[in-house]
């Protein structure tokens, strides 16, 4: 009967510390899974925003120049022409680098409304007509802002889940270390009470003689 209980107590004890160490195995799966997220979502933040915003900034910065051109009256419409079309030229070769960043369906159609408006300029500039290409520089001015508006909130949706990965992450390692302590302490309780046990010596019965 002794056997029986001793035997049904190592068997609970045992599997109290098989769910534990399951639980923390299982937990340091999930933290290697959202520590790979965390890392995507950092990369996506450079890549595909902070990279995207720096040209965003260069389109701005070439269309202000076209736009301030076009406005000249001082200007010849030679000298208008060839500094516009070098213009444009410098503009084309960001927009197969923007291509290939990660874009949004929203973030797609306001580009294909910016490459619209550069059409537009580059048909004009043949024309010289100088009042449409400020026009259209305009445009697409108004279509870069929304497309920072966008990068600004996409930014800060990966921020946020990144954010949110880490203090998940967080909480997981201090579940893992208070199940390790628990662990510890049965480990620790059922080698005393063994060696508790096994000091004790029951006295021996008086002898009748």
């Amino acid at each position: 009967m002794r056997d029986q209980k001793k035997y049904s107590n190592k068997t609970k004890a045992a599997f109290v510390l098989l769910i534990v160490m399951l639980i923390i195995l299982l937990g340091n799966f999930n933290t290697l899974r959202n520590s790979k997220n965390v890392n995507e979502n950092i990369n996506a933040i450079y890549k595909d925003r902070l990279v995207v915003a720096h040209y965003i900034f260069q389109y701005s910065k070439q269309l202000h120049f076209i736009k301030a051109e076009a406005e000249k009256l001082d200007l010849s419409d030679n000298i208008k022409k060839s500094e516009i079309i070098h213009t444009l030229d410098i503009i084309h070769n960001i927009d197969d680098l923007y291509a290939k960043t990660v874009l949004t369906n929203k973030e797609k159609q306001y580009f294909d409304t910016f490459l619209s408006s550069c059409k537009e300029i580059n048909k004009q500039v043949e024309n010289k007509n100088w009042s449409k290409i400020a026009s259209s520089s305009a445009e697409a001015l108004k279509t870069l802002e929304s497309l920072s508006q966008i990068q600004i909130k996409e930014g800060k949706a990966k921020l946020a889940n990144a954010n949110a990965m880490y203090s998940k992450n967080n909480s997981l390692g201090q579940l893992q270390i208070a199940l390790l302590i628990v662990l510890g302490g049965i480990t620790f309780y059922l080698l005393i009470v063994k060696k508790i046990k096994r000091k004790i010596k029951i006295p021996e019965p008086p002898s009748m003689n």
